[in-house]
């Protein structure tokens, strides 16, 4: 007779699931005996709940369908729940399953239970608890859609010990995804008048083109319209950054220049995006006044926070399809409004040398690696400062990919870079990690090292919390407290793996990048990087 676990990993088979991240528990050791030697499905086993979940996040990011990670009760979900997290700020469909304690135990406080539907009911779009063998099927059906319905994002099935390993005589459900949503004629054309009439248009894209053929879609209809493109918090790669038509991201701490510009569009088109508080500066923009349509594919995130023309509760790729029966035009003085924005961009993306003497500025490395990327390169970044050069100093083209976390979270740049090397190991994969990110979740690095991907890993090390410094100096200039970080020898420690390193102490160790980065196999960089180059200017100079 076939186990509920069987069951279960029979059905993400079906789906095209060919890859899964766990930590090992007793609590779902039904699970893995129904992973062992599966044909269809490669386990990755990972040293940390937080990483394996982070790995799941970027592989689902690059692949569209759900990251899954398996992990035990009590402490493993924890560990994974700030990938729950992540995956949801990220609109990106993950799948979470917990083994739980047996069904005899649930709600009695038993050793390392906890209920999760309380535990997740605010992070992730679903929660489900098996109670009986023959439900597995129905529930992971049901997981998988709401995973990936609307917006994407994470969903969390918890499984009893015990309900796991019994027989199952339910059939296995099959896989029931609500079509896309669909505009209206009418909407169509109103949004094409608007389209014609607008002067100063910008087109701000989301998440709902990071997936195949809609980066595609978004460039053509933007060349076919003559409008800019905006993308949203950290998706840099939605759209070519060369392009003449890109005008930039919505991120932290826009040039006033590009604030003042975007504030004076008379038409903001917001495609597959959710309109969340970065994206739109603090909830500044689209400001009062200016006219506004926005496109998603779930209504609960239409009308809340900016009152818009015409809201749209459809697929964003489906509404650029459905404007290609229209007649584009546009207005003579698009081009130069298209002109400005484009230069305002391009006038922020320079990077000014300079010497520094506690280290290398890390936007030089950044900006050389940029230079040194292949042309299908992946790239994916930690939470921290010396990121922020890669998300305006650096020119992303499809299909190139940046995978950053939009959440913010520290520890998964390594995960990421480990999965994404595991996903396309032909390709030129490069994870950027600081020195905090590095001792949460960088010893996934084995994995990379275990599995002989070519991950290049580059550490900066600058021994502090350099983002939270660079507030703390704002706030309370000189009044250094909890950001400095007194850190390992990291060349040894990568050592440690069995990689070759290479250490940039200094400008003059720059050229040992290339040859790093082209060497065959994973391997190491250490980049001994200028805090004093990121500090405001009095803490610069005490620095210095």
């Amino acid at each position: 007779m076939t186990t509920a676990a069987q069951r279960l990993i029979d059905f993400l088979a079906a789906q095209g699931i060919d890859r899964a991240f766990c930590v090992p528990g007793e609590s779902y050791i039904a699970l893995l005996d129904a992973l062992h030697a599966h044909p269809a499905i490669d386990l990755v086993t990972c040293r940390s709940e937080g990483g394996a979940g982070f790995m799941a996040v970027a592989d689902a990011k690059l692949t569209g369908r759900p990251g899954v990670v398996l992990v035990s009760r009590g402490p493993g979900a924890c560990n994974a729940s700030i990938a729950v997290h992540t995956a949801e700020q990220d609109a990106t469909p993950l799948i979470l399953l917990v083994g739980q304690v047996e069904k005899r135990d649930l709600r009695r406080n038993a050793f390392q239970e906890i209920d999760y539907a309380r535990m997740f009911g605010g992070i992730a779009k679903w929660v489900g608890e098996a109670t009986a063998a023959d439900q597995v099927p129905e529930l992971i059906a049901r997981a998988y859609a709401m995973a990936m319905q609307g917006v994407p994002g994470p969903v969390v099935l918890s499984l009893p010990e015990d309900i796991l390993a019994e027989p199952c005589a339910a059939a296995e459900v099959p896989a029931t995804l609500v079509a896309p949503a669909l505009p209206a004629a009418a909407d169509v054309a109103r949004l094409a008048s608007l389209l014609r009439g607008a002067e100063r248009p910008i087109v701000l894209a989301g998440h709902a083109f990071d997936r195949p053929g809609a980066r595609e879609a978004l460039q053509a209809f933007a060349e076919a319209w003559r409008v800019p493109v905006a993308v949203s918090f950290r998706r840099q790669d939605l759209f070519a950054n060369h392009h003449a038509l890109y005008a930039g991201d919505l991120g932290l701490r826009n040039p006033d220049a590009q604030r003042e510009a975007f504030a004076q569009a008379d038409l903001v088109v917001a495609l597959g995006t959710r309109l969340t508080d970065i994206t739109t500066q603090g909830w500044t923009w689209p400001a009062a006044g200016q006219r506004l349509v926005h496109v998603c594919a779930e209504p609960r995130f239409l009308g809340w926070q900016f009152p818009a023309e015409v809201a749209l509760a459809a697929d964003a790729p489906a509404v650029l399809a459905a404007l290609g029966a229209e007649s584009p035009a546009a207005p003579p003085a698009r081009d130069a409004w298209n002109a400005r924005l484009r230069a305002i961009h391009v006038a922020d993306c320079g990077i000014r040398p300079a010497q520094h003497a506690d280290g290398v500025a890390f936007a030089e490395v950044a900006r050389r690696i940029g230079e040194l990327a292949t042309p299908d390169a992946i790239v994916t970044l930690d939470a921290g400062t010396f990121g922020a050069p890669f998300y305006r100093k650096v020119a992303w083209t499809p299909p190139q990919r940046l995978l950053a976390p939009v959440s913010g979270a520290m520890g998964f740049g390594v995960p990421a870079g480990v999965a994404a090397a595991l996903r396309y190991p032909g390709r030129q994969v490069i994870a950027a990690v600081g020195d905090g990110g590095a001792l949460m979740t960088g010893g996934e690095f084995a994995v990379a090292v275990a599995r002989g991907v070519p991950l290049k890993m580059i550490l900066s090390d600058n021994g502090s919390y350099a983002s939270i410094r660079i507030h703390q100096e704002r706030a309370h200039p000189g009044r250094v407290s909890g950001t400095t970080l007194e850190n390992p020898d990291f060349a040894a420690w990568c050592g440690c793996f069995g990689v070759p390193v290479t250490r940039i102490d200094g400008t003059a160790d720059m050229p040992s990048l290339a040859a790093a980065l082209a060497a065959p196999g994973p391997g190491a960089i250490v980049v001994r990087t200028s805090l004093a180059a990121v500090l405001p200017a009095p803490a610069m100079r005490a620095a210095e």
